[in-house]
C-alpha cells in the first residue's frame, strides 16, 4: 500500500499531465457515454441504436442525402455509416442507391416507413430533457455552445499539423 501511495505521488509530480483527473477528454467521453446510454430505454423498443437514431434525425430533416454529406453532418466515417445504413435499409427506413451522375456516390433516401418512425420518436428529446435535467436551461445552452466550439475546431490546422 505504501509503495502504491509513493508511486501515485511520484506520478502526480513527474507526470501530472498524464493523470486521468487532469484530462478534459475523459469527462467528455464519460459524459457522452452516459447520455447515449440514457437513450437506450427509448430507442431499444423501436429497434434503434443511438447512432441509427441520429441518422434518422438527419433523414427526417433532409429526406435525401449522400453518404458523404451524412458523414460530414454527423462526424462519422463511411466505415461506420455503411453497416448502419444497411441495417436501416433492411428495417425498411431508408433506401440506398448509386447516383446516376457519379456511381461512386451513394444516395440515401427516407422511406414512408422511416418517415412514420418520426412520430414514434417525437417525444424522446422532451423525455430526455425532463428526466436528465441536471443543468439549468442557461447551463445547457452554455454547454451546447462550448461543445460546438470544440466540435467545429480543427485542431490539426490550428496547431500546424495535417
Amino acid at each position: 500500500m505504501i509503495k502504491d501511495e509513493f508511486r501515485g505521488e511520484a506520478m502526480a509530480q513527474e507526470y501530472e499531465q498524464l493523470l486521468l483527473e487532469n484530462q478534459l477528454c475523459f469527462p467528455l467521453y464519460a459524459c457522452g457515454r452516459k447520455i447515449v446510454g440514457s437513450y437506450t430505454p427509448y430507442l431499444k423498443p423501436l429497434g434503434l441504436t443511438y447512432t441509427q437514431y441520429i441518422v434518422m434525425m438527419v433523414m427526417w430533416e433532409k429526406e435525401s442525402v449522400n453518404v458523404g454529406q451524412l458523414g460530414e453532418i454527423l462526424h462519422l466515417d463511411a466505415g461506420t455509416l455503411t453497416p448502419l445504413l444497411k441495417r436501416l435499409e433492411k428495417a425498411g427506413y431508408v433506401t440506398r442507391k448509386r447516383s446516376r451522375e457519379d456511381e461512386r456516390i451513394t444516395i440515401v433516401t427516407i422511406t414512408p416507413e422511416g418517415d412514420a418512425l418520426k412520430e414514434k420518436c417525437r417525444d424522446i428529446p422532451l423525455k430526455m430533457a425532463s428526466e436528465g435535467a441536471v443543468l439549468s436551461e442557461r447551463e445547457a445552452k452554455q454547454l451546447y455552445r462550448l461543445l460546438y466550439k470544440i466540435i467545429n475546431a480543427d485542431y490539426h490546422e490550428s496547431k500546424g499539423g495535417k
